[in-house]
């Protein structure tokens, strides 16, 4: 949190160093949420940028008021949400997660067999209605709590809750028997 105001104080006296590492820090997390939201990795490069534009623009009048990953984040989400309302062409076919997941197998089988798991739950995933795709993903991946969930969705903590855990149940029915944990 330290790290995060400092960051921002440098931020706001143009400091292009600041700039770099606040990037470097969230980036890999962000772009995977935001790909991870629109199904589409080319999308989530256009979101990220977006959210940093717009980010930097308001820099004079930004106040931190948790962490600058998580403000980051809600902006990833909100923003992904607007273009997937607009566009209205949202495919259910398979995300892309397995661009930030690491295999630590050695051997081309086992390689195979995560990959298939892998594609397995960004089907099943893509299966979840949006709202409960978007709590697993906001929670599970940026490390979102269930209040900042709820800020983003515009809902309440607690129906934020609920639809990670309904979404998690119904990614367990689907991937009963499927997927190994």
């Amino acid at each position: 949190m330290l790290d995060d105001r400092i960051l921002l104080w440098r931020l706001k006296r143009g400091s292009p160093r600041a700039l770099r590492r606040l990037y470097g820090k969230v980036e890999g997390d962000l772009l995977t949420l935001a790909t991870n939201l629109l199904g589409r990795s080319d999308r989530a490069e256009d979101v990220l940028q977006d959210v940093f534009i717009r980010f930097i623009e308001s820099l004079d009048t930004f106040e931190l008021t948790g962490s600058l990953k998580g403000y980051l984040a809600k902006c990833v989400a909100n923003r992904s949400r607007d273009l997937t309302r607009r566009d209205r062409t949202r495919a259910a076919g398979p995300l892309e997660l397995a661009q930030r997941v690491t295999s630590t197998q050695a051997g081309p089988l086992q390689r195979a067999i995560a990959d298939e798991q892998r594609r397995r739950l960004s089907d099943a995933l893509g299966q979840l209605p949006c709202e409960q795709q978007e709590a697993v993903l906001l929670h599970l991946q940026a490390g979102l709590k269930f209040r900042e969930i709820a800020d983003v969705q515009n809902i309440s903590p607690k129906t934020a809750e609920s639809r990670y855990r309904y979404g998690i149940n119904k990614l367990r029915s689907m991937l009963n028997g499927q997927v190994q944990e």
